[in-house]
């Protein structure tokens, strides 16, 4: 049960955004009904959304908007300095995207992603069928 497994947290959260104590609950002052009314609507910035959610709890669109804008400006910079600089230079490291709570593999760690300019065009392309060249020389 929902309630059992997040006692500390919920408990936490109810005396806090609610002024409720959670025994009122087991005493009987708080129905069923309205406890789950509660928990349905508790804030992202509770106990309960930290522990069920972990740090994407902490995530807003907002948040994740700017850490997507972040990464393309540091992708254009990457892309203006290697454009301009000396053709006897070291390749210049593309940059690391910022670390999201949603990018974890299996292992707990973040998933390396390569979102530099870069990827798309060294990567293998599909070859065509022959319907698509036969289409593309007629």
């Amino acid at each position: 049960m929902f309630v059992e497994e997040h006692a500390e947290a919920l408990e936490a959260d109810l005396l806090r955004f609610y002024g409720l104590d959670l025994l009122d609950w087991h005493r009987g002052d708080l129905s069923s009904r309205r406890l789950a009314v509660l928990i349905r609507h508790l804030p992202r910035d509770g106990a309960v959304a930290r522990e069920t959610e972990g740090e994407a709890a902490e995530w807003s669109v907002g948040d994740y908007l700017l850490a997507h804008a972040v990464d393309q400006l540091a992708q254009a910079n990457w892309m203006f300095a290697t454009v301009n600089q000396d053709e006897d230079a070291d390749p210049l490291e593309p940059p690391q995207p910022l670390p999201r709570p949603d990018t974890e593999s299996a292992t707990g760690e973040p998933e390396a992603r390569d979102p530099s300019p870069t990827a798309a065009v060294n990567a293998t392309p599909a070859k065509p069928t022959p319907q698509q060249l036969a289409a593309f020389f007629t």
